[in-house]
C-alpha cells in the first residue's frame, strides 16, 4: 500500500477516536449536575408534617401525618422532630387550627385528649355536644366506645283510659349519631393492645342544634337506650342517600374533596324515618297502639242484646180463682208480723 493513503487512513481513525471521546465528555457533562441534583437531599431533621389537608376537628390517625427532611436553619422549637418526639402519642389528637398538605404540625395546631377545648375542638361546624345518662342494660353493656354511632331508643308507658289499659311502645327516634366520650374519657383505653370494656354511667354524643332539643324533651318522656350500629349499615344509608340524589358528589371533584364530602356526609346524624313498637306486637296480652291487645278480643265476644223485659202484668185472679203474681221485679215489704209483695213501679 502507498504511504500516503497509510498516513491519511490512520490520520483519519485518530480524528475519529478523538471526536468520539469529545461527544462522551460532552454528555457526561451535561448530565452530570443532574445526577447530583437529583441524589442532593435536604440537610437537616425530620419534622412532622400533614400528608393531606387537615381541617378544624380533624381526630389524627397514622394516615394522616408522617416525617419529612426539613432544613435545619428553618426548624422551628414548636415542630415535632423525629427522635424527640413520639408520633403514637399524636394519635387521637385533634386539629385545632387547618393544617394545609405539607405544613409542618406544631405544639399548638393539636388538642390532646383530656386537654382543656378538646372535645370543642372535636364538634364539627355548627354541631353540639350532649350528655345522657345510661346503664349497663341501656348502655349495650359497654360496648360502645368514642368514635362509634348510634342509634337512641325511647321507651315509654302511656296512659289509657279509665278501662284501658297501658300502651308500652319503644320507638327509634334519633340514629347515625356520633359518640364522643364515655363519662368523661374521650379515647379508648388499651391494655396489651387489648381494648377494654367497661362501664359507664354517661354518654356524649354529636348532634345538631334541632336533635339536641329532642334529646332533652325526650329525657322526660322516658328511658333512653343505645343501640350501636354496623358500619356496614352505615355505608349502605350512604349508599342510598347517593342514589336518592340527597348527597351529590360535585363533578369534577377530585379524590380527597370526594373522600371529605362523603365523609361528612356519613357521620351525619339523622332524626327522620322513625320506626316503633308497641306492646301488643311483642305480646298478644298487651294493647296496641290502635286500643285493644289480641287477648281482650279473644275472651270478650261482643255483646249480645238482651231480650225486652215482658210488662208486669197487675195482680189478679188465675184461671183457678187464686192469685197471680205479677211478672217483673217485685219489693217485699214487712209490717210485723205480715209480709206484702209488691211489685216495681205499682203505685
Amino acid at each position: 500500500m502507498d504511504k500516503k493513503k497509510l498516513l491519511l487512513l490512520v490520520g483519519a481513525l485518530i480524528v475519529a477516536i478523538g471526536t468520539a471521546f469529545a461527544a462522551r465528555s460532552l454528555f457526561s457533562g451535561a448530565t452530570t449536575p443532574q445526577a447530583a441534583a437529583a441524589a442532593k437531599v435536604p440537610e437537616g431533621p425530620k419534622v412532622l408534617v400533614a400528608q393531606r389537608a387537615l381541617p378544624v376537628g380533624t381526630i389524627i390517625t397514622a394516615d394522616s401525618i408522617g416525617y419529612q427532611p426539613w432544613p435545619k436553619d428553618m426548624v422551628q422549637d414548636a415542630y415535632f422532630v423525629e427522635g424527640e418526639a413520639d408520633m403514637s402519642k399524636m394519635l387521637g389528637t385533634v386539629v385545632r387550627h387547618p393544617i394545609t398538605a405539607g405544613e409542618p404540625i406544631t405544639q399548638g395546631s393539636l388538642v390532646a385528649p383530656g386537654d382543656r377545648g378538646f372535645l370543642a375542638a372535636a364538634l364539627g361546624p355548627g354541631m353540639r355536644a350532649v350528655t345522657i345518662p345510661v346503664s349497663a342494660r341501656t348502655g349495650v353493656a359497654g360496648f360502645v366506645f368514642p368514635g362509634d354511632h348510634i342509634d337512641l331508643v325511647l321507651t315509654q308507658t302511656v296512659r289509657g283510659g279509665e278501662d284501658a289499659m297501658a300502651l308500652k311502645a319503644a320507638e327509634t327516634i334519633l340514629r347515625n349519631l356520633r359518640v364522643l366520650a364515655t363519662d368523661q374519657s374521650t379515647e379508648q383505653e388499651t391494655v396489651d393492645g387489648k381494648t377494654q370494656v367497661r362501664q359507664f354511667s354517661t354518654v356524649t354524643i354529636e348532634v345538631t342544634p334541632k336533635i339536641a332539643e329532642e334529646i332533652a324533651v325526650a329525657q322526660t318522656i322516658g328511658t333512653i337506650s343505645l343501640s350501636l350500629r354496623s358500619l356496614a349499615d352505615t355505608s349502605t344509608e350512604l349508599d342510598q342517600a347517593i342514589a336518592s340524589g340527597a348527597v351529590k358528589v360535585p363533578a369534577g371533584a377530585t379524590k380527597a374533596q370526594e373522600e371529605a364530602l362523603l365523609k361528612t356526609a356519613l357521620g351525619k346524624p339523622s332524626d327522620g324515618g322513625t320506626t316503633f313498637v308497641t306492646g301488643g306486637d311483642v305480646s298478644r296480652f298487651q294493647r296496641k297502639a290502635s286500643g285493644r291487645s289480641d287477648f281482650d278480643s279473644m275472651q270478650r265476644p261482643a255483646p249480645i242484646a238482651a231480650p225486652a223485659p215482658a210488662p208486669a202484668a197487675p195482680m189478679g185472679a188465675g184461671p183457678a180463682g187464686g192469685m197471680m203474681m205479677a211478672r217483673g221485679p217485685v219489693v217485699r215489704i214487712s209490717r210485723g208480723k205480715e209480709i206484702e209483695t209488691v211489685p216495681v213501679g205499682s203505685k
